[in-house]
């Protein structure tokens, strides 16, 4: 890679981590130097540099918009050059906490067994990220999306459900019908976090505002609430699927239709996909789709009664 190219991409990754040496250990570079060198060179400040933080000028934001698309484009035309498939690199990847653990991080190793060079950072948590900001290369994102400029590809829908511990039954009882939900302790978490739940049978539709007695801003807690017979939780089926399998959740209602949360990969505007993206993508959706019809039969409760919870 020539001086400047290189110079290039550290810049682009100083500017994305905020951070001389974050960036020059990934690229194993003393990053302060080659850009002092890039600056000089250029003629302009690109860097605001302060003890505390690393920031951009405003002629290094215009720098940075111009040449990621140019970056990316020479990585779409090594990949392309090449011809044998192999991803080189670093994918990062935002998403969920709890979606990582029980979705992507058991699929991992096939993927990476497949393309050996490539180095992955999965930047997990449960704040969605910016993209541009924090040099995502795909973030994978449930429920609606308010970045209408960014690209985005489909990969699944997961029905909603209502789940509850047995625990939580024998003291409660079970709500038999939607509206019943008014006399029991909800959890909203990250799918039901507006109150505003609704849902469909046959020709009957009803929507109503539910009071929630613990909110949990992750998925994992609110799902770990309700195994622990703090209420109710409305949540996407992926998110308690093994919950459901191994008994320490009943499914309820399941007659009503409670809507379904889509999962999209985005991908940030202004910005051509790195084929690593691409690639890993395709991926997730494959194994996704071969593993996804839900279990057979998951312990649940509808709106007849049933066997004593």
């Amino acid at each position: 890679m020539s001086d400047r190219l290189f110079a290039l991409r550290l810049f682009a990754r100083v500017a994305r981590k905020g951070s001389f040496s974050a960036a020059g250990r990934e690229l194993q570079s003393t990053a302060s130097r080659t850009i002092a060198t890039l600056e000089r060179e250029i003629g302009v400040a690109l860097f605001v540099r302060t003890t505390r933080a690393v920031t951009l000028t405003d002629a290094g934001l215009d720098f940075l918009a111009r040449i990621e698309s140019v970056l990316a484009e020479l990585d779409e035309a090594e990949h392309a050059a090449r011809g044998t498939g192999e991803l080189r690199g670093i994918l990062r990847i935002g998403l969920g906490t709890n979606f990582a653990m029980r979705e992507v991080i058991p699929r991992l190793s096939d993927f990476m067994s497949r393309h050996p060079v490539l180095r992955i950072d999965l930047m997990m948590g449960d704040q969605r990220e910016d993209l541009v900001a924090e040099g995502v290369d795909v973030a994978l994102r449930f429920g609606p999306l308010s970045d209408s400029t960014a690209t985005v590809r489909r990969i699944l829908a997961w029905p909603r459900v209502l789940a509850a511990s047995r625990a939580y039954l024998d003291k409660a009882g079970a709500p038999l019908t939607p509206t019943d939900l008014a006399q029991h302790a909800i959890i909203l978490g990250p799918a039901s976090l507006s109150g505003r739940w609704s849902f469909r049978k046959g020709d009957t539709a009803t929507s109503f505002q539910v009071e929630g007695k613990l909110t949990i801003r992750a998925s994992l807690g609110a799902v770990a609430a309700a195994v622990e017979g703090l209420g109710i939780v409305m949540t996407p089926l992926g998110a308690c699927r093994r919950e459901l399998e191994r008994g320490e959740l009943v499914r309820l209602l399941p007659e009503w239709d409670a809507g379904t949360v889509e999962l999209n990969a985005v991908y940030a505007s202004g910005r051509a996909a790195k084929p690593s993206a691409r690639a890993f993508v395709d991926y997730l959706i494959a194994a996704l789709h071969e593993t996804e019809p839900p279990p057979s039969s998951p312990p649940s409760i509808g709106d007849k009664p049933g066997p004593s919870a």
